[in-house]
């Protein structure tokens, strides 16, 4: 006998009619009234073609690009999954499955992945995806003139081979989380030149819409690719998308129908847009997280002293209380949320104390002014965040200058250059990835330039060790201990996780079921929403 949510499920697909439906709920119970309420919820969430879908975006710069090793921003990432697939990919459930890849597997000891490619894909131009995209796509990545921001994730391949239909990607030692790396935004599979080199710059890809226009930091518009592999996906017929970098704009158009949703909405307006008849809140909880990397490389920041004097200057819970009002919970100065599987809920809690700051920092032997760049480019509330640092610093006696950088060109000119600043991370899924793409010494987003200290030195060898041990008890103490290390000796601060709020147009209809790891349902709305009218 099927279950009513199973029933649900097969009269939302269309696998069963409205009566047999009725007749089937009848039969498990349900009153008439009951089942034709049922019925009514089953339908909205029915995927319906068509339509115009307008979103805008707080991302977006005029130094963005269709090369995806150059995507540092959430417009990017949009645009990425719009017009382009991965081996593998990360559900609305959070777990990972197979893309591009029908199948994939690993040998004995993780150091060699097999991923079978999928058959009958072709990319927007026609032609067929075959093994010598994908190699050139991930060997974009790899050479050594290469600054993609994805190299360090890929430093552990030795040897990417074909056999007959399946690539075969030989690593340096076992690495039990490789699939999800591959499924990474960076990732994308374009087609190949047949020099060893891809096509980016067309924008051609093998996903579900066509770039018709790309205009950098400031829209993308797309078309619906007909011949799309995937069945029950890409549903719209055009998708606009904005970068409408200011929060107040971008709520105004989304309040006055311009735009059919937006991210990042601003915690102190929720309850304003909840007035909205036209408008949904959208909440998840995941993995992003707001940061002030503190540049080991830049003076003041190489003195430890320092460093933890800034941390214990922080306060924490008035920062989650009056920049995310409450949407969001305490950060620990790591980057591991309690989303992910091994995060380190036993280290204490770190909290605002004068006494301890004050005393670190007279034994850093600084004076003086210290500078933080912020704009609320890096997330909203990002100036009044760092005007909070300023002010509890202040208690201590260190004397903090907000900086307000201009919004454009942020992420290219302030973010990852700069001493200290405002940023954001949206995560990632797992443990590893997130190390290795923020902390590692190999990798270009090292943000904090957390390098030749006794502790970064022990982290990386834990992330390697980590990286191959399948003992997941072994493998939980040696990510408690990589924790610990970036918590009391790296250059983060990570006072908050934030959820990843949207304001949605109740003409948008999308899954009960929605991923966490990016904001717009893991960056992938195109794909997985559709109009309901």
């Amino acid at each position: 006998m099927k279950t009513i949510d199973q029933l649900s499920r097969l009269y939302a697909s269309g696998k069963v009619s409205r009566r047999t439906f009725m007749q089937g709920a009848t039969a498990l119970g349900l009153t008439i009234a009951a089942a034709s309420s049922l019925a009514v919820r089953a339908e909205a969430a029915t995927p319906k073609q068509g339509g115009m879908f307008r979103v805008g975006q707080g991302h977006g710069s005029t130094t963005d690009s269709l090369d995806p090793s150059t995507f540092e921003n959430g417009f990017s990432t949009f645009l990425g999954f719009a017009i382009a697939n991965h081996l593998t990919e990360v559900g609305p459930d959070g777990q990972l499955r197979p893309e591009l890849a029908e199948s994939y597997e690993a040998s004995a000891d993780a150091a060699t992945w097999r991923f079978k490619l999928r058959k009958g894909v072709t990319f927007h131009n026609g032609k067929s995806l075959t093994t010598e995209d994908v190699i050139d796509s991930f060997n974009h990545h790899r050479g050594e003139a290469s600054k993609s921001a994805a190299k360090g994730l890929l430093t552990a391949v030795t040897d990417i081979s074909v056999d007959g239909d399946t690539i075969v990607f030989k690593l340096t030692d076992g690495n039990a989380d490789f699939p999800f790396i591959v499924s990474d935004y960076h990732f994308a599979i374009r087609p190949s030149n047949g020099d060893g080199t891809i096509d980016w710059a067309s924008g051609i890809g093998t996903g579900g819409y066509v770039l018709n226009k790309f205009d950098p930091g400031v829209r993308g518009e797309y078309t619906r690719y007909g011949d799309y592999w995937k069945p029950n996906a890409a549903y719209f017929d055009e998708i606009l998308q904005l970068s409408i970098i200011d929060v107040t704009a971008r709520q105004n158009a989304l309040m006055n129908g311009d735009v059919d949703t937006i991210d990042r909405v601003d915690p102190k307006t929720v309850h304003l847009l909840k007035k909205v008849p036209t408008v949904n809140i959208v909440e998840t909880t995941g993995t992003l997280h707001y940061t002030f990397p503190m540049r080991l490389d830049t003076p003041p920041f190489g003195n430890k002293h320092l460093r933890t004097a800034l941390k214990l200057s922080v306060k924490r819970q008035e920062m989650v209380d009056k920049i995310l009002l409450g949407h969001g919970v305490m950060g620990n100065d790591f980057p591991i949320s309690t989303a992910n599987q091994y995060h380190n809920g036993d280290l204490p809690q770190r909290e605002f104390d004068a006494d301890k700051a004050a005393f670190h920092y007279k034994l850093s032997g600084h004076s003086g002014t210290i500078k933080l760049s912020s704009s609320d480019a890096a997330f909203a509330g990002a100036v009044d965040a760092a005007q909070l640092i300023k002010a509890s610093a202040g208690e201590v006696g260190i004397d903090i200058e907000v900086v307000r950088e201009p919004s454009d060109g942020y992420w290219s000119n302030v973010w990852n250059k700069k001493g200290w600043s405002a940023a954001y991370w949206g995560g990632r899924p797992t443990e590893d990835w997130m190390f290795s793409a923020a902390y590692t010494n190999n990798t270009e987003w090292n943000d904090t330039a957390w390098k030749g200290t006794t502790e970064s030195e022990k982290f990386n060898q834990i992330v390697v060790a980590a990286r191959k041990e399948l003992d997941t008890t072994k493998r939980r103490a040696m990510y408690y201990e990589a924790q610990a290390l970036i918590r009391d000796d790296g250059g983060a601060i990570i006072p908050m996780f934030a959820n990843l709020i949207m304001g949605v147009s109740k003409s948008i209809g999308h899954s009960d079921v929605m991923a966490g790891n990016w904001e717009l349902d893991g960056s992938k709305a195109a794909e997985r929403w559709w109009r309901e009218s």
